[in-house]
């Protein structure tokens, strides 16, 4: 009966062990402790903290009547956060930057009469993600950096290894192993750009009061319209960033939010298309991610080698991408100055789509660098296709030496169309430079037969262009960010 169900659950909430609540996947699992740090409850409120005091030293600064002493007890007591007195506060007030306001004041008396002074709770709270969106943004980068540089030398090590090409997946042209990670790569470079440039035109909210107007700044001021100015730059100065927003309502646009996540998704899309193609090769038993001596594929197959990382990378990469129509709603449903409809959902979509791009960065990292080419598997594959894509090759150098085209390729369909059959309907091997060896029509190449099925001529530029790609683009942008990569330590993932 419904009374007992609610006595049962009343009392197995009050005595729950960590074991018994949800635990976030993406910091339990996935993310690295930098990344889960940024997003912390600590760096959270010790940034709502870092906020008060950078306004209190800045409207000092502008002559308000604030004392020093005020502001170097907000200082020593910036991370000693009573976490459950705020609780306790917010349960009680039902705000939570009030309840902070209180808990901060009560660790700093002298300076309570002054803690968020003309300041509305967006300065707070939208500083804050701004501020932590910049932190993950270099987080990422550093990361992004490290996969660029992992696949760059998987770009250069196997750029001369001729692999069959694939249209549709069915066999096409033949490239190189080298040339098709360019193209992983290339994605990559151009989620870096777009990076930075996020990060360039990334600005702070600043000191904007309620509605935007910077009116309780103004009245603060007698009225001062440079005061407010100089208020707004200094205190974003002081929270490390060199540019406030124009204008605003009392948040922030959600729009930022919106490109933020724009960002992210591309680089969770170059990362989703590159496991994608790892998976449907190792398949094909070319490559192999990374699998550990005690890795177990499957609970029932014991012989399994699954690509449980690639596979890793695609789901949270889904995740990912879906969360940018989250922010695009958001962004268009706010009313006017602002509405609290995206506050629950956006203390989700921000640290989540960090977090989840934080973790497939570092699982993609550990594939390229970890990952091992059949260099056999390759060339068999290429060798069963390749006669077929040779026929042309055959055909005028056998015209070249008298033969007539017509006669040849009638020849060639008819060898073709036998060999393509044992393949088929016995399973048996590509025959076809057999068939042709035997046949008198092509005695002109029996003896260059070889050499005319070269893999090597048949993947056109692909050394030159993965090895121009690497020089004229990469190797510049790496160069720029040569402190990231001074650190090569192994990229160790938690499961």
């Amino acid at each position: 009966p419904p009374p007992r169900k609610l006595a049962f659950t009343k009392q197995k909430t009050l005595n729950m062990s960590n074991n018994d609540k949800y635990t976030h996947p993406l910091t339990s699992r996935y993310a690295s402790d930098e990344m889960s740090k940024i997003w912390s409850p600590n760096t959270k409120f010790s940034t709502w903290r870092r906020l008060w005091i950078a306004l209190a030293t800045a409207e000092k600064k502008m002559g308000l009547n604030i004392q020093q002493k005020q502001i170097d007890q907000m200082k020593a007591n910036l991370h000693d956060i009573d976490f459950e007195y705020a609780r306790a506060q917010e349960k009680k007030l039902r705000h939570d930057v009030m309840s902070h306001i209180h808990t901060f004041a009560k660790a700093c008396p002298d300076a309570a009469p002054i803690i968020h002074l003309g300041a509305t709770s967006c300065f707070i709270t939208d500083n804050t993600e701004l501020t932590q969106i910049k932190a993950a943004i270099s987080e990422v980068r550093g990361k992004l950096v490290r996969v660029i540089d992992a696949l760059r030398t998987m770009v250069l090590k196997y750029k001369d290894m001729p692999t069959l090409g694939f249209t549709h997946y069915q066999p096409a042209q033949l490239t190189t192993v080298g040339k098709r990670a360019s193209l992983w790569l290339q994605d990559f470079l151009m989620d870096l750009r777009e990076l930075e440039h996020l990060d360039q035109c990334l600005m702070f909210r600043g000191v904007k009061g309620t509605t935007g107007t910077q009116a309780s700044y103004l009245s603060l001021f007698n009225g001062d319209h440079k005061k407010v100015q100089d208020l707004d730059a200094e205190v974003a100065r002081l929270m490390g960033f060199n540019k406030t927003i124009p204008v605003s309502g009392q948040t922030y646009t959600r729009k930022v939010d919106f490109h933020v996540t724009s960002v992210l998704s591309a680089i969770a899309q170059s990362a989703n298309k590159m496991a994608n193609d790892i998976r449907l090769l190792m398949n094909l038993r070319e490559l192999e991610e990374p699998f550990g001596k005690n890795q177990v594929g499957s609970s029932a197959m014991a012989y399994k080698r699954n690509p449980m990382r690639s596979e890793r990378v695609c789901s949270l990469a889904r995740y990912v991408i879906s969360l940018t129509a989250n922010t695009a709603h958001t962004h268009a449903t706010q009313w006017f100055e602002r509405t609290l409809d995206d506050s629950a959902n956006r203390r989700m979509v921000l640290p989540e789509s960090f977090l989840a791009v934080d973790s497939i960065l570092l699982i993609v990292n550990n594939v390229v660098s970890g990952i091992h080419v059949w260099p056999h598997v390759v060339n068999k594959r290429v060798m069963e296709a390749l006669p077929f894509m040779a026929t042309e090759n055959i055909l005028m150098a056998c015209v070249k030496e008298g033969g007539n085209r017509q006669d040849l390729h009638e020849a060639i369909r008819e060898h073709s169309m036998e060999a393509a059959r044992v393949m088929k309907a016995e399973g048996g091997d590509n025959d076809l430079l057999e068939r042709i060896a035997k046949d008198d029509l092509f005695s002109a190449v029996h003896s260059t037969l070889k050499d005319i099925v070269n893999p090597k001529l048949y993947v056109g530029r692909s050394p030159e262009q993965a090895e121009e790609f690497v020089k004229s683009e990469v190797d510049p942008v790496l160069k720029k960010f040569a402190d990231v990569l001074s650190n090569k330590a192994e990229v160790q993932l938690k499961v």
